[in-house]
């Protein structure tokens, strides 16, 4: 599966009945609401041809004194005076609770189709493996899964009543000019027809301007995203100006995009204009003939150009409208293209509940790569019984963080096995695997929220006394003694009110209750200075009892409390014992590295 997001193209951008059959699920509950929103669009659209409608009967009858006769009835001249004030008023109140109603639903029905396209598009981003997350940026993430949605599903109800709208509007006028004269109505609607063609070759550049779009404006959300994360190194390195340049550049880019396009839409609309001005032209010309001849009265003439002038904005809308729709299907074909990403880490059939870890975990001759041809572990081989903890130590970028990271299946190997009590990991269920294995790493993640929401994160089925138990145990109490709301004090977002030590202890306090069988620990002290470092140690310590444990380690306390060191150098295990026996190894690898790290850590001790 290849989960880098790239140039954002859509191959199913105009595959419409394809498109169509993918949104038609979440249509499908909003049908009643959706078919009613698109009756009401019929008479909106074909009111526009009353007005049109009600000149012929004006001019003729009420200005001219003829008597009217329509479907067999004969209207006086009188009638008809009173009857179209009031009948113009009657319309108007009409046309205002129907486009209003009209208005209601399309709103209605297009945030709620949205809504629940972001529903299913969250839970696909929460089901993706860590690799989609490596690989892409978070503006991109951010605009393909919650801009394109908008876009998408929003407009679509919107679109297709504004185009039921006028299209029926368009038949009404049509009908009009075909009931005044259909000579006429040729040329005008002929005329009409090909100001409209333009609309239909501007397609592939709508596609091509709004995917580039959707790349920059990706580019300005990571863009603003790392400018708020990185807020603080951005000012120690005075990096102002350099974020402000990158930010003008992409707006000026955004910009030449968006103005390439008006350009090349923009011209349709004199255009048509001018092709429309030839038809009215024509048809002036053909009906003083057909007046003259007295082939037609003044006031189906005066009928019929107003109609042939009110026909203009329908098919102009139209035009809009189908441009409309085109950008709406290219953000559907984007949003699909999401749903058609599937987590390459997942459950074999019948997989194998685990409970607890009853022997050993075991790496049997792992092969890793994050990327291909590019090998992270070779030949990896360790064995380690239940309740034995292992630090891993080693060169940065050997690979430590890389095996605790294929413990949980964040990534899977490439070949080889990794064994819990003996079963393979691939063919036991991945939700209760990760219920066995609690983290803690060197910078722990906190949620926007309270203290006591971040430590339930571990087990939301635990009690008040199993709070306060780990609150204890990871030495929190003391802290939470002196804040007003103890552990209900909100932590920022990413924990950001907190010192290093506090937010450590938090995280520590979830994996404690949490009580899975297996810890990772990765490097979780060494961010931390003397003092705060002491007192997160005695919470680890608490944290590690009776546990089996797997620590990158990088400070000499984590190592004295390991049972094992297993050395790690450029992806291979070189050397494994306790400290002692490491030490006996002339020119080992951990002996140099003991000399080179470690030694100046006991001196200060």
């Amino acid at each position: 599966m290849d989960y880098k997001l790239k140039n954002t193209v859509s191959k199913d951008a105009f595959r419409y009945g394809y498109l169509s059959k993918k949104i038609a699920p979440f249509l499908k509950p909003h049908v009643p609401r959706i078919l009613l929103n698109m009756l009401l669009a019929i008479p909106l659209g074909l009111l526009d041809g009353v007005v049109a409608f009600a000149l012929k009967p004006y001019m003729d009858c009420v200005i001219n004194g003829q008597t009217w006769k329509f479907l067999g009835f004969t209207i006086e001249q009188n009638v008809l005076a009173t009857a179209i004030p009031f009948g113009i008023v009657t319309f108007a109140v009409i046309q205002g609770l129907l486009r209003y109603s009209n208005n209601y639903l399309t709103d209605w029905t297009g945030n709620k189709i949205s809504n629940s396209l972001k529903v299913e598009l969250f839970k696909k981003l929460t089901s993706l493996d860590p690799v989609f997350y490596d690989m892409n940026s978070s503006g991109l993430v951010l605009t393909r899964f919650f801009t394109d949605p908008e876009t998408a599903s929003k407009n679509i109800i919107n679109t297709i009543k504004t185009f039921v709208m006028t299209s029926f509007g368009i038949v009404g006028l049509v009908g009009v000019l075909l009931y005044n004269s259909w000579k006429l109505a040729i040329i005008g609607v002929g005329i009409m027809a090909i100001a409209i063609t333009p609309v239909t070759l501007i397609r592939k550049r709508i596609k091509k301007v709004s995917n580039a779009n959707m790349v920059v404006g990706g580019s300005m959300t990571t863009n603003i995203n790392e400018t708020f994360a990185g807020n603080k190194i951005m000012t120690a390195y005075n990096l102002q100006d350099l974020q402000n340049k990158k930010f003008e550049k992409q707006i000026k880019e955004q910009f030449n995009l968006t103005i390439s396009l008006t350009k090349r839409v923009g011209w349709m609309s004199p255009i048509m204009y001018f092709i429309c001005s030839i038809g009215i032209a024509l048809v002036m010309f053909y009906g003083n003939h057909l007046i003259i001849t007295g082939q037609m009265t003044a006031g189906s003439f005066a009928s019929f150009v107003t109609s042939l002038l009110l026909l203009y904005k329908p098919v102009k809308d139209l035009g809009r409208t189908l441009t409309d729709i085109q950008t709406t299907f290219v953000a559907l074909g984007r949003v699909f293209e999401l749903f058609d990403l599937m987590p390459t880490i997942k459950n074999c059939e019948n997989p194998i509940k685990m409970h607890d870890l009853q022997s050993s975990i075991d790496f049997e001759h792992v092969f890793f790569e994050y990327e291909k041809d590019v090998p992270v572990l070779k030949d990896f081989s360790l064995h380690v019984n239940k309740g034995e903890t292992i630090a891993l130590v080693g060169n940065s970028g050997g690979g430590k963080s890389t095996i605790v990271n294929l413990l949980p299946r964040f990534y899977d190997i490439k070949s080889g096995a990794i064994k819990f009590d003996g079963v393979d990991i691939k063919k036991i269920d991945i939700r209760s695997l990760r219920d066995n294995i609690s983290f803690v790493f060197q910078d722990n993640f906190l949620f926007t929220g309270t203290i006591r929401e971040n430590i339930l994160m571990g087990n939301r089925n635990a009690t008040e006394e199993d709070l306060q138990n780990v609150i204890k145990m990871a030495h929190l109490d003391e802290f939470l003694a002196t804040v007003e709301d103890g552990v209900d004090t909100q932590v920022g977002e990413r924990g950001t009110t907190l010192s290093g030590g506090q937010r450590q202890r938090v995280a520590i306090a979830r994996a404690m209750i949490k009580n899975a069988p297996i810890v990772i620990l990765d490097e979780a002290t060494s961010a931390l200075d003397n003092e705060s470092e002491a007192i997160v140690q005695k919470a680890l310590d608490n944290l590690m009892k009776n546990k089996t444990v797997f620590v990158i380690a990088h400070r000499l306390s984590t190592i004295n409390n390991a049972d094992r060191i297993a050395v790690i150098n450029e992806g291979e295990l070189v050397e494994l014992g306790t400290h002692e026996e490491l030490m006996q190894i002339h020119e080992g690898y951990y002996k140099h590295l003991y000399e080179m790290q470690f030694k100046n850590q006991e001196i200060n001790i």
